[in-house]
Parts: C-alpha cells; sequence; structure tokens
C-alpha cells in the first residue's frame, strides 16, 4: 500500500532573526503555558524577549540556527530506505517550519492510501505528542486531508529501541571509563526533559515513562550495577518542576567525588539542550562543582540500531491499523495516568 509516515518533532529556528518567533510559538502552546489565552500570549512575548539575548547566544554557538530540522531529515530518509516498498516520509513540526499544515498538503499531494503518525518522542506527554496531534488534527481538517490513519502514541520500553539506547550507552560507559583513573568512581545520569510538578499531577505519564525507559536501558547494560539517577533539565518556569533537576544531581556528584555519564534519555535527535545545555553549560557547572569526569552519551540520530527499531514499529503500528497504538499494541500506561491519549482518542 502506497503509505505516508508523518514524523512530528519540536522544530527549531532555522536563523538568528527566527528565534524570538519561535520562542513565541512554544511559549503560546496552551500545553505548555496552562492559563487563559490573553495571559498565555502576554507571558509567550514576555518570556521571548526576557531571554532573547541568552537564546541568541546558545543557537551562536550552533551556527545561528537550530540543528534538529537537519537531524530529522536525516531520520526520515533513512527511515524511509528501512522500510522500503511505497513508503514516503514527512516531517511537521510543532513550532516552526515545517509546520503541520504544509506537512499535511504534502500529504494531500502524495494521496497514499494510509498514514502513520509517528512521533520522535518515544515517551507521551501532553506537553509534547500530545500538543502535535492536537496541531495535526486541525492542520490535517484544514488542508482537507481525510485518510486512513494509525498514530503510534509511545515506545519508551520498547524492546528494540532500548536495546539501541543501551548500545550507546554501553559504547560511551567505555569510553568514559577509559578516561578515568582505575577504581574511579562513575555514575549514570539519565536526563530527560522536566515538567511542571502540576501537568504530572493533572495525568500526565510522561514522568513514569521516562521512569520505565530507565528501567528497560539498564536491564540490558552489560554493567547493570553501576549507579544511576533518573533527573530533569531545562526548566523554564518559576513553578515547581519535577526533580531532582539535572544542576542538582551534577551537584550532589561534585560533592560524592563521583564522574557522571549525562545520557539524554528522552532526546532522539541532537538540539540545543543536548548541545548546548548538556555539552556546554552543564560541562561548565560540572569543573566548577569538582566533579572528577564529565561525560554524554550520544543520542540516536541516524543510528542504524534506533532506525531499525523505529522501522519496527512502523511495520507494527500499520499492522494494527486505523486509530491509536502503543509500542505494545494497546494502553501501554496505567489508568491512573488520564492524560494519556487512550483517554481522548481511543474511544
Amino acid at each position: 500500500m502506497k503509505t505516508a509516515i508523518v514524523l512530528f518533532n519540536l522544530g527549531g529556528p532555522d536563523s538568528l532573526a527566527a528565534i524570538k518567533k519561535f520562542r513565541v510559538n512554544l511559549f503560546s502552546d496552551k500545553a505548555i503555558i496552562r492559563a487563559p489565552i490573553f495571559i498565555r500570549f502576554w507571558l509567550a512575548r514576555l518570556i521571548a524577549r526576557s531571554s532573547a539575548r541568552a537564546a541568541e547566544k546558545n543557537y551562536a554557538l550552533m551556527g545561528g540556527k537550530s540543528p534538529l530540522l537537519a537531524a530529522t531529515q536525516a531520520q526520515a530518509t533513512a527511515l524511509e530506505s528501512a522500510m522500503g516498498g511505497d513508503t514516503k516520509t514527512f516531517i511537521a513540526m510543532r513550532y516552526w517550519h515545517p509546520f503541520a499544515l504544509e506537512a499535511a498538503r504534502a500529504v494531500k499531494a502524495y494521496n497514499p492510501d494510509r498514514i502513520l503518525l509517528l512521533p520522535l518522542y518515544p515517551q507521551f506527554s501532553t506537553t509534547t505528542t500530545g500538543s502535535s496531534l492536537n496541531n495535526w488534527h486541525e492542520a490535517a481538517a484544514q488542508a482537507g486531508l481525510i485518510k486512513p490513519t494509525t498514530t503510534l502514541c509511545c515506545y519508551f520500553d520498547d524492546p528494540a529501541y532500548a536495546d539501541a539506547i543501551a548500545a550507546l550507552v554501553d559504547a560511551a560507559s567505555a569510553q568514559a571509563k577509559a578516561g578515568l583513573p582505575p577504581g574511579a568512581r562513575l555514575r549514570l545520569l539519565f536526563s530527560a526533559h522536566g515538567l511542571p510538578e502540576s501537568i504530572i499531577a493533572r495525568g500526565d505519564p510522561y514522568q513514569s515513562q521516562i521512569e520505565a525507559s530507565v528501567a528497560s536501558v539498564m536491564a540490558r547494560l552489560k554493567d547493570r550495577q553501576v549507579e544511576h539517577l533518573v533527573c530533569y533539565q531545562s526548566r523554564a518556569t518559576p513553578q515547581k518542576w519535577i526533580s531532582p533537576s539535572t544542576i542538582e544531581a551534577i551537584e550532589q556528584a561534585g560533592a560524592d567525588k563521583t564522574a557522571v555519564l549525562v545520557i539524554p534519555i528522552a532526546f532522539v535527535s541532537d538540539h540545543i539542550e543536548t548541545l548546548v545545555e548538556l555539552d556546554i553549560e552543564n560541562r561548565e557547572l560540572a569543573a566548577h562543582c569538582g566533579v572528577p569526569g564529565y561525560f554524554r552519551a550520544p543520542v540516536p540520530n541516524s543510528d542504524p540500531a534506533f532506525i531499525a527499531a523505529l522501522a519496527g514499529l512502523a511495520r507494527r503500528a500499520l499492522a494494527h491499523g486505523n486509530g491509536l497504538c502503543s509500542h505494545q499494541g494497546g494502553r501501554a500506561c496505567a489508568a491512573t495516568h488520564k492524560n494519556c491519549p487512550w483517554t481522548k482518542y481511543a474511544a
């Protein structure tokens, strides 16, 4: 069958001039800033304006733009090749080009027999996959795109995905140990993007899926007894966020005189939060705190094992047929998570 696979991702500014508009788009999303519309739009512009200089400096460190689109395009090309047959991939970014409406129009022109919506977020959150799904449905309606559609909601502990991440961690761990004195302590910091506690309290399954991802990866490591900790980065609002923060974890490692290997468990592509926040800012923090060694495991990007895992997930989802599915087929998180997509879309 003629198949369109739509990859969901965050998006990023493609020039220094686009940074402010990108950030306004981000913080105007009701899934991100949960306030009445007039307050949300005011806050979005306030946040974008107040942090403009810092954002411009950070994007300048990456050549003046986000690398996320290029990384996603490479993943799309690799996935299309792995799928074979009559399959074409499309990219729908949430906050910058190509937007969902651009993707929906391109899919309509392709005229597939079926569509697969595949998030590049392994763990579901209302702030990421949930927001992209809502945006896609609006865009598809506006484009007049009506085709049988399968939605893969998550794959946080899919065996092939976990195998791919574990292999990257094993390689990075071996490299880190080779750079440390014999017998030196090494702690794995599984760093995920954070969320306000209030969003988790309302039933978002993200934190539990992060923890399940980490457990699945740890079970596959060569050294399963290595110290490890789940932590959260990129706090963006004054609310109380889930903890411990990655900053706190690094500070504690300094106090404990243990080296750290940071693993960006929620990201599958390099972008500002890996290349600047983890690789530059947190490395400087580690040095300031006296951490005896700071290392970072790579994200999958176009790693062949990760692409093979995505292809396997895509094939199983398409075989599942129209509607919502997880990597397990049915609902993959507990019913207590009331903001799981199965509450909204499975009926």
